[in-house]
């Protein structure tokens, strides 16, 4: 096919998907209860993605059809009692007192919906920091000191990017614990306690990440995202430790994105301190374009501490809604991917011969994870809600972007660092210029 067609054959088929439904079904028993997805209307007839719950706990996701006139609840139950087996769940434990830190930049609406969500969180001893990053507005600090000065704590940092602003909002921590989560997610009222609980019961435990799922698959951009894989890592709660690295995983540590995401992620602050917290040269708002939070996970499992995944530590988040979106997603992606390996390498450099070692393997794991794929709704796979597969439909504009992103990611970094260097004098010369006429 050529080039031209295949790229309208593409257009076409991302026009083609249409919006899907999310619903929360919680089954207790013989009972069921049937709602919405935050911010999400009624269930009706329609393609549906359903979090399954058992004891209010998430146990995995489905992709249901209800027709026309018939009852919702019964038909997606009907399908979550035969797909999503019982779930034995202990007790959390009491959670130690946690920071949860919040970076944002000029997104005051998306950022109240947030900490409404985290202020209505069940754990009983947390403390809210906003970090507002490189602001060109007063937005947030007003929304701040109107609405929440009693509850949240307001931090400016004037360098931009992601890492920066978690390194401040780090510098500004009082909890045992500092929990990360981003301006673009609704939390699950057990959100909190359910992250950082772990910490309690494993006193070598330095990080801990949770699941990720959509808050609305209204437009194309959303649901092809969540077909390939979104930002979930499946049901299955595990512990990575660096003593005994996993059998299934021949790149550890250095497939960091297997571990989480930044937008729902903790550390054991003191722990996170230790590594001295986030390369400032990584992460979005940066030339690197991302990759601060695999970098923390990296440093965290390099220092001997484990990292644990719990599905049952959730947040909603609402995807990007756009094509251009997504071009955009992807080139960072690919760079954030190769920036913080360059980060963790120019800071530990005592990793270099692992990750030799590994790199034959990483190559080829790179061009699996940025391939082609046309599959899609019509053979039944990349259906949203089929998490942590590499079989989901991602077209080749999608895949060369990702792969000219990792071509891109060491050279970003190392203007990242630049800038910053940069961004530091002039910081510097500023205060003395400040202090100077004050005198």
């Amino acid at each position: 096919m050529a080039r031209s067609a295949r790229a309208q054959e593409e257009i076409r088929r991302f026009l083609d998907i249409g919006a899907v439904q999310v619903a929360e079904l919680d089954l207790d028993g013989d009972e069921a209860v049937l709602r919405p997805g935050p911010g999400s209307p009624p269930v009706t007839h329609g393609e549906v993605f359903v979090l399954v719950r058992r004891g209010g706990r998430p146990v995995g996701t489905l992709l249901g059809r209800v027709p026309e006139g018939a009852d919702a609840k019964a038909v997606l139950a009907e399908r979550a009692r035969a797909e999503c087996g019982a779930a034995v769940f202990g007790e959390p434990g009491q959670p130690p007192f946690t920071t949860v830190v919040v970076a944002t930049r000029e997104r005051a609406g998306q950022l109240a919906r947030a900490l409404d969500s985290l202020l209505a969180q069940d754990h009983p001893r947390f403390e809210i920091v906003v970090v507002d990053n490189a602001p060109v507005t007063d937005e947030t600090r007003e929304l701040v000191e109107r609405k929440y000065a009693e509850r949240v704590r307001y931090v400016c940092e004037p360098v931009p990017g992601l890492a920066a602003a978690h390194n401040a909002g780090l510098d500004a921590v009082r909890g045992e614990v500092v929990a990360f989560t981003d301006d673009d997610v609704v939390a699950d009222p057990r959100w909190l306690t359910e992250l950082t609980a772990p910490f309690a019961a494993d006193a070598g435990l330095g990080c801990s990440t949770g699941l990720i799922l959509p808050a609305r698959l209204t437009t194309p951009a959303q649901v092809l995202l969540e077909s390939h894989g979104g930002f979930a890592k499946g049901f299955t709660p595990r512990t990575y430790d660096p003593a005994h690295p996993p059998g299934d995983e021949p790149l550890f540590p250095f497939t960091a994105g297997r571990f989480g995401s930044g937008a729902n992620m903790a550390f054991r602050t003191a722990v996170l301190r230790s590594v001295g917290g986030f390369d400032p040269a990584t992460g979005a708002g940066t030339a690197a374009r991302g990759g601060d939070d695999l970098y923390g996970f990296v440093r965290v499992l390099a220092q001997g501490h484990r990292l644990h995944y719990t599905p049952y530590a959730l947040v909603w988040h609402h995807h990007r809604e756009t094509w251009r979106d997504l071009e955009t997603q992807a080139y960072g992606y690919g760079a954030g991917l190769t920036a913080y390996l360059t980060a963790v390498l120019v800071n530990r450099p005592a990793l270099l011969p692992a990750f030799l070692a590994r790199l034959p393997r990483g190559l080829a794991h790179a061009r699996t994870l940025t391939a082609v794929r046309d599959t899609g709704p019509a053979d039944g796979t990349g259906a949203p809600g089929d998490h942590d597969e590499r079989t989901h439909p991602w077209p080749r504009r999608l895949s060369r972007l990702q792969r000219r992103g990792m071509v891109y990611g060491p050279v970003g970094y190392l203007r990242a660092r630049y800038a910053l260097r940069a961004a530091v004098r002039e910081q510097t010369a500023q205060r003395a210029k400040t202090a100077q006429g004050a005198r």
